[in-house]
């Protein structure tokens, strides 16, 4: 929250104090609403088998959408009436609810977290659903999720796009599930062009998901029907998803492919991503200032951060990457800053930075990366040509989109043969790929 207003402190004499002096005369604005982020794992992503080798490596985003049924559909049902749930913020309630799962092999699961509204990812609601059961549990009650990650020993466990909600839950004390069945990689396999969940939810069970609900702010309390009924029908319908999507896979004798791959999720979740400290604040568009001008969008990304965790809200609530950019040119040139919505000790606070930064040596300042470009010899660009050819021509055959099998960058290393895009492909890739099993 900002502060009231404070006092100006005097700055240095000379040109600062100047400088310094013509930048406190900002104007109070009402606040700019913030950049929304996406959240890819409700949206529909598509993609469609190339026709030819020319077209195989157009985006996900550019290729349109195609009208052949990829998957046999379900007769659309749609509910009146809000999904029956049961509500738990206790242990106790957990330790009894659970109790059921013992006769069911396969659980569906879901999360729900906030970080679109606080600056720490925080696990918000959890939904499971076996047969004739639907559960909403609540983290943020006076609960210990033990008994849940207990159940869920030996349970096959059904998501959508697991990726994110095993790190979730490994934060919070998941070891993981020893078996996964991951409802995106088998739409993927099933040679589906959307695959998203609200799509294949609509697609299948004539589901329409509240779109408003997928940027809610998951942490209030108490959760409206409206956002209740979305998380309940986010699980709901997922065994009877992953049923007719492994009919579908044996169908195609492609089961031994989703294994491979639900595997290999499971390993990747495991892995904490750890970022270079020294990239963070190489935020699109960094580039474009003056080196002297890095100096300051590094101190005041780390300003913004700070900030940020102090008030536990998104660092674009402080102030967004558009605006941080435009005040550091500002800044850079001597030029008027004006970032209307701050004021009081935080604007202190934003200027002392910006004074500390541009007073900095000119050793000091950041060192600019530059990628090494990689000569490719024409061995290499042969084989990457081949590999394509046969990536293409295996992914035309089975209607698959080409990057399910590689993605250009592994193409590319593999055409270098690099140790670890060896490594990273699966044996159902090899075998498209013509690779020969790994020893």
């Amino acid at each position: 929250m900002n502060e009231a207003p404070t006092p100006q402190n005097p700055v240095k004499k000379g040109w600062l104090s100047s400088f310094f002096g013509r930048l406190l005369g900002q104007q109070e604005e009402p606040e700019p609403i913030p950049e929304r982020a996406s959240n890819p794992k409700r949206r529909g992503s598509k993609h469609r088998p190339p026709r030819s080798a020319a077209r195989s490596e157009m985006t996900q985003e550019e290729r349109p959408r195609s009208s052949r049924p990829s998957a046999p559909r379900a007769t659309p049902k749609r509910s009146a009436a809000l999904t029956p749930f049961r509500m738990i913020s206790s242990t106790p309630e957990l330790e009894d609810a659970v109790a059921a799962f013992a006769e069911h092999p396969r659980i569906a699961l879901d999360t729900e977290a906030d970080s679109l509204h606080c600056y720490f990812d925080k696990l918000c609601l959890l939904q499971i659903s076996i047969p004739g059961t639907n559960l909403l549990i609540d983290p943020l009650a006076d609960i210990s999720l033990d008994p849940l990650f207990k159940a869920l020993e030996g349970k096959t466990v059904i998501i959508h796009s697991a990726d994110y909600d095993l790190r979730l839950l490994r934060r919070g004390g998941y070891t993981g599930p020893t078996v996964l069945f991951d409802t995106m990689i088998g739409a993927r396999l099933c040679g589906a062009t959307e695959f998203g969940l609200a799509s294949l939810l609509h697609q299948h069970f004539g589901v329409t998901l509240a779109k408003a609900s997928q940027k809610a702010n998951w942490a209030r309390r108490p959760l409206p029907p409206e956002m209740l009924e979305y998380a309940v029908n986010d699980t709901v319908n997922l065994l009877t998803l992953a049923q007719i999507q492994e009919e579908r896979l044996h169908e195609l004798g492609r089961w031994e492919w989703f294994e491979q791959m639900c595997e290999k999720q499971i390993r990747s979740s495991s892995f904490t991503r750890e970022r270079d400290p020294d990239t963070l604040w190489r935020i699109s568009g960094y580039a474009d200032l003056s080196p002297r001008g890095t100096a300051v969008l590094r101190a005041l990304w780390s300003w913004r951060d700070q900030e940020a965790q102090s008030v536990d809200k998104p660092a674009f609530h402080i102030i967004g990457n558009d605006l941080l950019l435009d005040v550091c040119h500002r800044f850079d040139k001597g030029q008027q800053v004006d970032p209307r919505h701050l004021r009081g000790s935080r604007w202190n606070r934003l200027l002392e930075t910006a004074e500390a930064a541009l007073q900095l040596p000119e050793q000091e300042w950041p060192i600019p990366i530059r990628k090494p470009r990689l000569r490719t010899t024409q061995e290499q660009e042969s084989r990457f040509k081949e590999l394509r050819n046969r990536r293409d021509e295996a992914a035309e055959r089975l209607e698959l989109d080409p990057t399910l099998i590689a993605p250009k960058g592994t193409l590319e290393q593999l055409s270098r043969k690099e140790p670890q895009a060896l490594e990273s492909i699966l044996p159902w890739q090899r075998e498209c790929l013509g690779i020969a099993p790994a020893p």
